[in-house]
Protein backbone atom coordinates (compact mmCIF):
# COMPACT_ATOMS: atom_id res chain seq x y z
CA UNK A 1 0.00 0.00 0.00
CA UNK A 2 0.84 3.30 -0.89
CA UNK A 3 2.61 5.60 1.73
CA UNK A 4 1.02 8.72 0.80
CA UNK A 5 -2.32 9.12 -1.00
CA UNK A 6 -1.31 10.44 -3.79
CA UNK A 7 1.80 7.74 -4.61
CA UNK A 8 0.98 5.25 -7.15
CA UNK A 9 1.89 1.62 -6.82
CA UNK A 10 5.25 0.32 -8.50
CA UNK A 11 5.27 -2.75 -10.17
CA UNK A 12 7.88 -4.65 -9.43
CA UNK A 13 10.00 -3.22 -12.44
CA UNK A 14 9.44 0.11 -11.32
CA UNK A 15 10.61 -0.52 -8.00
CA UNK A 16 13.84 -2.07 -9.42
CA UNK A 17 14.39 0.85 -11.62
CA UNK A 18 14.07 3.47 -8.37
CA UNK A 19 15.94 0.97 -6.14
CA UNK A 20 18.64 1.17 -9.30
CA UNK A 21 18.81 4.79 -9.26
CA UNK A 22 18.58 5.19 -5.49
CA UNK A 23 21.73 3.32 -5.30
CA UNK A 24 23.79 5.15 -6.97
CA UNK A 25 22.79 8.18 -5.30
CA UNK A 26 24.17 7.03 -2.47
CA UNK A 27 27.39 5.93 -4.14
CA UNK A 28 27.43 9.48 -5.81
CA UNK A 29 26.52 10.52 -1.79
CA UNK A 30 29.71 8.77 -0.70
CA UNK A 31 31.66 10.78 -2.79
CA UNK A 32 31.01 13.84 -1.47
CA UNK A 33 28.29 16.20 -0.12
CA UNK A 34 28.44 18.54 -3.18
CA UNK A 35 28.05 16.03 -5.57
CA UNK A 36 25.68 16.78 -8.26
CA UNK A 37 22.06 14.31 -7.84
CA UNK A 38 19.64 16.31 -9.95
CA UNK A 39 19.61 13.77 -12.80
CA UNK A 40 18.97 10.41 -10.95
CA UNK A 41 16.58 12.67 -8.78
CA UNK A 42 14.19 13.26 -12.63
CA UNK A 43 14.19 9.69 -13.79
CA UNK A 44 13.05 8.93 -10.18
CA UNK A 45 10.30 11.04 -10.75
CA UNK A 46 10.07 10.44 -14.48
CA UNK A 47 9.21 6.33 -13.43
CA UNK A 48 6.82 7.67 -10.44
CA UNK A 49 5.10 9.96 -13.00
CA UNK A 50 4.83 7.17 -15.40
CA UNK A 51 2.93 4.88 -12.51
CA UNK A 52 0.38 7.70 -11.99
CA UNK A 53 -0.15 7.61 -15.52
CA UNK A 54 -0.45 3.88 -15.56
CA UNK A 55 -2.75 3.65 -12.76
CA UNK A 56 -4.63 6.33 -13.68
CA UNK A 57 -5.31 4.70 -17.25
CA UNK A 58 -6.13 1.34 -15.76
CA UNK A 59 -8.75 2.94 -13.67
CA UNK A 60 -10.16 4.81 -16.56
CA UNK A 61 -10.04 0.75 -18.54
CA UNK A 62 -11.58 -1.02 -15.53
CA UNK A 63 -14.50 2.04 -15.07
CA UNK A 64 -15.47 2.04 -18.37
CA UNK A 65 -15.85 -1.96 -18.53
CA UNK A 66 -17.96 -2.04 -15.75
Amino acid sequence: MPRYADEPRLTAGEKTEVAYYVARMAKRGIAGEHVYQGDLERKVERVIDRARKREERDAKKNSAGK
